[in-house]
C-alpha cells in the first residue's frame, strides 16, 4: 500500500489541498443525498469558496464539468481522491475506546473518504476484547505488531492528554507518519511526522472571530 505524499508524487499547495479537501467534503454528503450533479454555485455556497475559484481549481487538472449541466458527483469525488492520491483504502488504528472514541468508530466521518478503522486500542482491561461494531478492542501493547500487520498509516488518538505523548512517540516509532489528535496535549513529533489537532473550542473560537469582525 503507498503511502499518501510518496516518492513520484506532484505536491499541491497548502491553499489548493484544502480547497479541494472542502469541495470533497460537499460532493460525498451530496451523493449520500442522491445527487448526480453539482454546479460550482452550489459548491460555492456550501464551502464558501468564490465559484470562480473553485473552477479554476478543478480546471487546472482536466476538464470535469459541462456547461449548463455541472460537475459529476461520482466522477469528481474519484478525480478528486486521485489528485489528493486519497484513492483507495487507508488503514487507520484508534486509540481509546471511551465515548469520544466509540463515537468516532461508530461514525461514518473516516469511512465515507476511504478511510477504514481496523483496531482500536485501550488500556482498560475491562474493554480489551470487546468490539465496536465489527473492530476489535486490543490492548495498546499490541501496537507495533498490529501497526505492522494491518499497515497502518493514520493514528486518531481519543485518549486523555497525558497519554497522548507516549502513543504518539509509539506511532512514530512504528513508522506511522500521520497522527489525527483529538487529545488537549501539544505532540512533539519529528518534521516528517504530519499531525493534526481537532479542537472544538478551536474551531468555535475562529468561526466567532469572524462573526464579531
Amino acid at each position: 500500500m503507498s503511502r499518501p505524499g510518496g516518492a513520484g508524487s506532484e505536491r499541491l499547495s497548502l491553499g489548493v489541498a484544502a480547497r479541494l479537501s472542502r469541495y470533497l467534503q460537499v460532493l460525498i454528503q451530496a451523493r449520500k443525498m442522491g445527487r448526480e450533479t453539482i454546479s460550482s454555485q452550489e459548491l460555492a455556497s456550501w464551502t464558501h469558496v468564490n465559484s470562480t475559484q473553485i473552477r479554476r481549481d478543478l480546471s487546472g487538472f482536466g476538464k470535469f464539468g459541462k456547461r449548463g449541466v455541472g460537475y459529476g458527483v461520482d466522477s469528481l469525488v474519484a478525480e478528486i481522491r486521485k489528485i489528493l492520491q486519497t484513492s483507495g483504502q487507508h488503514n487507520i488504528a484508534l486509540f481509546g475506546a471511551g465515548n469520544l472514541g466509540q463515537a468516532i468508530a461508530s461514525s461514518d466521518i473516516f469511512a465515507d473518504h476511504g478511510f477504514t478503522i481496523v483496531s482500536i486500542f485501550d488500556t482498560s482491561p475491562k474493554l480489551v476484547g470487546k468490539k465496536v461494531g465489527d473492530v476489535p478492542i486490543r490492548s495498546i501493547d499490541d501496537l507495533e505488531k498490529v501497526v505492522a500487520d494491518e499497515e497502518i498509516v493514520v493514528g486518531v488518538l481519543a485518549v486523555p492528554a497525558e497519554a497522548a505523548q507516549d502513543v504518539a512517540d509509539r506511532l512514530v516509532a512504528a513508522d506511522v507518519r500521520v497522527i489525527f489528535n483529538y487529545s488537549e496535549q501539544l505532540l512533539d513529533v519529528p518534521p516528517e511526522v504530519t499531525v493534526h489537532t481537532s479542537s472544538p473550542a478551536v474551531d468555535l473560537l475562529y468561526a466567532l472571530y469572524f462573526y464579531l469582525a
